[in-house]
């Protein structure tokens, strides 16, 4: 059965001023590795009579030479066109086809199931408006089929087609398919999605062609229409938001002195000649003396009365105006937010992780800006939905993080406006796309509020924030050994890189509550033990504390590591020869004490107790008479980032 118009045979400019008037469906096909999404979209284009025949007489040809239907047609090969892909049997990027029918026009993604290539499932399904999810029979919901319905939820796809593919090889089992749909219930239900998302479930081979574009007689069992019948009639109309009238400025037109428009796609809304506006600049509206009235709407062809959410129009203004790139043209009476800071979901695309604290641009709205990640809230588990504290996102992870920019940006909730309330994250020196964005709805006051209970802020909440596990790095080692060097070197380390800490000086607290102490043994030991809770107290809010203590016997370290937390608490040990550090000498301890009996130099007037290694609770040796502080600073950061403290 051929889906193609019968006007295009007898009537072609009745033909073409119907396909102008399609609605086009974009969507995408996703799921797990070898669900067999490419072969569906072959399918669905051959049995719908909609492929040329010169393009399947190449595509047979491919399958004799690639041997993988034993000489049948691979129809997969009509979007896996990579050679690598043709070799391995996968999908690796995304695959986009256009095709139509009588009733539509499409746009198809193909998008790869491997877990490493999530970051372009997420691309492709960034402009989507159907997913059609693939499920294998023979092994049902997998953890990247979540992982794909989690993402297609937050990109705001609120139709879905669950295909339950090769039921051929389980017999047509009605009692497979029923298993798999409810276990995807119940997968929705964690995600609070089943009333919000039009779902449909259907049973199909895509090797075959059961239930694709015709009813498949081998699922008598199955009364609901074939994949391409819902395509078809799918209402998306509805989705669009028509209520909010956002403009982003993408070209100011100036093609003589009495002319000047400003270009660009209308992301929502509607917009009519004479409308009242107003134009947001970097992120704010200008004074109320600046609000404008549209004077004309102009296309190529013609001046339009009136224009809506998709349409790539020119604005022109009744009163001359600087308006420039990026400015957003919106209705004075409908404003989108505005401001610096806002919380969005992001879907990490890169190797590198996430770096809280550093800087990164954000593209949106025709804008570049730089901003910076404050923390990150939550990172989610996307097989069981759990949300879990975590100091930064891999490649692939989904979570929830604030964002602060260095001007303010007009924007609207994502759920509200897809158009204006997703961005990219791109990386300042390399210009890569390491992130996508999606902002969340503005916290009311009766969000915030939360029971006495809860108003606790646990050490959990306060890591989440700061993104990094708190703990002490704790130099020790005898005067002179480069103790409080290195671990002001390691704060600022943390400090750039975005990271909540401080130091914590043996010296600086003799200052203060352990004035009244002498510098024996006795003494060094209990300023130990003091600063520990001090330390403990730190770490408890949220900061990594770089401390340095002599520390000289091993009862006041294991004591200090008591109160801190053996897991918290990671000890490193200075040891160059004693006669480098006198000849440091960076206090003038051992200046002051030379030609005199005094007791209070440690590895001299009295034996120093060095930690002995894991045993000991030892975690890096350090020699700074051989290592510059460089090395020794890569060592240590080495060892945090393996105990993943950041």
């Amino acid at each position: 059965m051929s889906h193609q118009s019968e006007l295009i045979g007898g009537d072609i400019n009745a033909y073409l001023a119907q396909h102008e008037r399609k609605e086009l469906l974009r969507l995408l096909t996703c799921g797990s590795v070898d669900d067999g999404k490419s072969t569906l979209i072959g399918r669905l284009l051959h049995d719908s009579k909609l492929i040329y025949e010169d393009q399947l007489a190449a595509v047979a040809a491919d399958s004799r030479r690639s041997g993988s239907r034993d000489g049948a047609v691979d129809l997969a090969l009509l979007v896996d066109g990579l050679q690598a892909e043709r070799e391995q049997g996968i999908t690796i990027d995304v695959a986009y086809r256009y095709f139509s029918t009588a009733r539509r026009k499409f746009i198809i993604a193909d998008t790869p199931g491997h877990e490493q290539y999530t970051r372009n499932m997420a691309t492709g399904a960034s402009t989507c408006d159907l997913a059609v999810i693939l499920i294998d029979a023979r092994r049902g919901v997998l953890t990247q089929t979540r992982r794909h319905s989690f993402i297609a939820s937050l990109l705001g796809i609120r139709h879905l087609i669950v295909a339950v593919n090769k039921m051929d090889l389980v017999d047509y089992s009605s009692k497979v398919f029923d298993d798999i749909k409810a276990d995807y219930l119940g997968f929705l239900d964690k995600l609070n999605a089943r009333d919000s998302i039009d779902c449909h479930f259907i049973p199909i081979s895509a090797l075959h062609g059961d239930n694709v574009v015709e009813a498949g007689g081998n699922t008598p069992w199955y009364e609901g229409p074939p994949l391409m019948e819902i395509l078809e009639t799918v209402e998306i109309a509805a989705d669009r938001n028509f209520r909010d009238f956002r403009f982003p400025v993408q070209y100011v037109s100036r093609p003589n002195p009495n002319f000047r428009g400003y270009c660009g796609s209308i992301a929502s809304g509607v917009v009519h000649k004479g409308d009242a506006v107003a134009v947001l600049s970097s992120g704010a509206a200008r004074s109320n003396e600046t609000t404008n009235r549209i004077k004309s709407i102009v296309t190529l062809d013609e001046e339009l009365e009136m224009a809506f959410a998709g349409m790539a129009v020119t604005l022109t203004l009744e009163d001359e105006m600087d308006v420039s790139r990026g400015d957003l043209i919106v209705h004075p009476d409908n404003l989108p937010r505005t401001g610096d800071s806002f919380d969005a979901d992001m879907v990490w695309m890169d190797q590198q992780p996430l770096l809280p604290g550093k800087e990164y641009d954000f593209k949106a709205n025709c804008r570049t800006l730089t901003g910076r990640f404050k923390s990150l809230r939550h990172r989610v588990d996307v097989n069981s939905l759990e949300r879990s504290p975590a100091p930064t996102l891999e490649l692939n992870d989904v979570g929830l993080c604030e964002i602060k920019t260095v001007q303010p940006i007009s924007f609207d909730a994502y759920q509200d406006n897809r158009a204006t309330g997703a961005f990219i994250v791109l990386d300042r020196l390399s210009n890569a796309t390491v992130a996508a964005g999606m902002i969340r709805p503005t916290k009311t006051a009766a969000t915030v509020i939360k029971t006495t209970a809860s108003n606790h802020v646990t050490r959990e909440e306060r890591s989440a924030l700061y993104g990094q596990r708190p703990v002490t790095v704790m130099f020790v080692g005898v005067s002179g050994s480069g103790k409080s060097t290195l671990a002001h070197a390691l704060e600022r380390y943390l400090f750039d890189s975005g990271r909540a800490c401080t130091v914590l000086d043996g010296k600086t607290m003799r200052l203060g509550i352990s004035r009244d102490l002498p510098h024996d043994a006795e003494g060094r030991a209990e300023n130990l033990r003091r600063s520990a809770h001090i330390a403990r107290f730190l770490n408890d809010s949220g900061l990594i504390c770089c401390a340095s203590f002599v520390a000289p016997n091993r009862d006041s370290r294991e004591h200090a590591r008591s109160v801190i937390g053996r897991d918290n608490c990671y000890i490193v040990y200075l040891n160059p020869p004693i006669e480098v550090c006198v000849a440091r000498d960076p206090s003038g301890l051992y200046a002051a004490a030379a030609d005199t009996d005094s007791p209070d130099i440690p590895g001299l007037s009295f034996p120093y107790d060095p930690p002995t290694g894991p045993q000991d609770n030892c975690h890096l040796e350090l020699d700074t008479a051989a290592l510059s502080v460089e090395e020794c600073l890569q060592q240590v950061i080495k060892m945090i980032r393996k105990a993943g403290v950041i």
